[in-house]
């Protein structure tokens, strides 16, 4: 699955636009390497995501075919570092 509609679907970030506005900039990171929106993602990836004053770090547990619940949303992923 692409990282933008990863981030989309497992609500990291609200908007796929968004999501991949934000790698465009650089600001996100999949294995210590700055990713592009179409980067397709696998179990076990670790994602960085550079906010305004932090970053936070995701481990990709599950990789969907489509869309999920708003509940399943959190299974997606792991908190590493918040």
């Amino acid at each position: 699955m692409r990282l933008d509609k990863f981030l989309k679907v497992s609500r990291l970030i609200k908007r796929r636009t968004v999501a991949a506005s934000v790698a465009e900039t650089g600001r996100i990171l999949v294995n210590g390497n700055s990713a592009k929106p179409a980067k397709q993602l696998k179990i076990g990836d670790i994602i960085e995501i550079e906010f305004a004053n932090k970053t936070e770090k995701y481990e990709v547990l599950i990789v969907p075919e489509g869309n999920v619940s708003v509940q399943e949303a959190g299974n997606l992923y792991k908190i590493i570092e918040q």
